[in-house]
């Protein structure tokens, strides 16, 4: 009888494109899926270590599946904290069997490539009130022996999927730890990109990766290589989404063409707007920067959709650099809006930054800041019912405009008697919270 797996995602879309890829490798070394955590052989977590609360989920998921798993399984910690802490984590869960970084087989495979789990940061670990430490002989960290980035991956059971075309990053932003453990960029080939596209067989490719704009100038492709992948793509798919892209990377050539595109959607990175606090962060722009560039958007396309996140409470933060960012939310009208309270990341720049907010003014700017976000965001949506939108229709009864990125922004719901994986022109009728509500014309 052949060998079970379950693997378990956590993260971004970045996250989800590498369990595919590694759900595809254990295919074929010979195991098949498990329909359940408990009946599995192997058990696999591919962890977030971004901030503290994603850290504390992995933990939580981590220890919850050691707990349901059955005798004799194997627990597997991978991903971002397992490439990060590496020998740290293992000491710290002696539930967990082994430890595998980026490119770490996780069946005994042959090697196929070369690298090292790195433990730049300490690691602390908070157990849930209820658990007890596991006794016994900690896992290690291992040696990676194959490429994830350019693992191959199984045609898609959905009609759109992630696509990474790039890991790791240049950009030395104040906050962010992920250079430290991702490495630095590492773009994939054209053709690599594209022949993973066509054996994807979807509607929608929705390119990722940690800097997106960057994308090919490791490789000396120069500043239009990402617009030239994205204009590849589009020959190939209907429709292509972009993901996390930098304002200083949004020149006019990329702009233009994703405006002019089925999708003129930007993920817009910006994290804050007061010129002040963008120099703490160590990144480059402001507000006005921001502004004209979402200007120019919207003369070119007037019906695309503007998303973006930021962080509150970055050390030395001030109350007119809140304010500045709530009248930007009011002049830049984005159609979606995160926002995340600023978590110190060990080894990065702003760890040793004074200013520090205290987490009850964190918290009441948060609120602040997420109320007009939301209020604008309905409003933006109540503006498209009596519309005509084209959807793609991802399971029955669901679908999604340009305007929603797959599991990111809201949905559209449409009859159930739509076809699934296919486009249909929808007249919206409703805008229920997140959502819309589109029926046929």
């Amino acid at each position: 009888m052949a060998r079970t797996y379950w693997l378990e995602t956590l993260g971004c879309p970045k996250n989800e494109v590498d369990s595919e890829k590694l759900a595809a490798r254990m295919s074929t070394e010979g195991l098949t899926a498990a329909s359940d955590a408990a009946e599995a052989d192997l058990v696999v977590v591919n962890t977030c270590a971004f901030v503290e609360e994603a850290r504390e989920e992995s933990v939580a998921t981590i220890l919850e599946l050691h707990d349901m798993r059955r005798e004799g399984s194997e627990l597997v910690v991978t991903g971002c904290m397992a490439e990060r802490y590496g020998d740290e984590l293992a000491e710290a869960l002696p539930e967990v069997d082994r430890i595998s970084g980026f490119g770490i087989s996780l069946t005994g495979g042959a090697a196929l490539g070369a690298g090292a789990v790195s433990t730049p940061v300490s690691l602390s670990v908070r157990r849930p009130p209820a658990g007890a430490a596991a006794t016994g002989v900690a896992a290690t960290a291992e040696v990676p022996d194959f490429d994830l980035l350019n693992l191959p991956r199984p045609v898609s059971g959905r009609p759109w999927a992630y696509v990474k075309v790039a890991e790791g990053c240049d950009k030395a932003c104040g906050f962010c730890a992920i250079p430290g453990f991702r490495g630095p960029q590492r773009s994939r080939s054209v053709d690599s990109v594209l022949e993973e596209v066509e054996q994807l067989a979807v509607r929608e490719a929705v390119l990722v990766a940690q800097d997106l704009g960057a994308y090919g100038r490791d490789g000396s492709g120069g500043k239009r290589r990402i617009t030239e992948l994205f204009e590849a793509v589009s020959e190939r798919v209907e429709w292509v989404r972009l993901l996390y892209l930098y304002p200083s990377e949004l020149r006019d050539d990329l702009l233009e063409a994703v405006a002019a595109s089925p999708v003129p959607y930007f993920d817009l990175s910006l994290q804050h707007v007061s010129e002040p606090l963008v120099r703490r962060m160590r990144r480059p722009g402001n507000g006005d920067v921001y502004l004209e560039r979402i200007q120019r958007i919207r003369s070119l396309a007037p019906h695309a959709a503007t998303r973006s996140n930021f962080i509150v409470g970055y050390p030395g933060e001030t109350e007119a650099d809140h304010d500045e960012l709530l009248a930007f939310l009011e002049a830049a009208q984005l159609d979606w809006c995160g926002f995340f309270a600023y978590s110190e990341e060990p080894g990065t720049h702003a760890a040793g930054l004074p200013g520090t907010v205290p987490e009850g003014l964190v918290a009441e700017r948060l609120a602040e800041l997420r109320a007009v976000a939301d209020r604008i965001s309905a409003e933006r949506r109540d503006s498209l019912i009596g519309q005509e939108l084209l959807v793609l229709v991802d399971e029955s009864g669901v679908a999604r405009s340009h305007r929603e990125a797959p599991g990111i922004d809201g949905v559209v719901a449409v009859p159930e008697h739509l076809s699934v994986g296919e486009f249909h022109a929808v007249r919206i009728t409703d805008a229920v919270g997140p959502d819309l509500v589109g029926v046929v014309p």
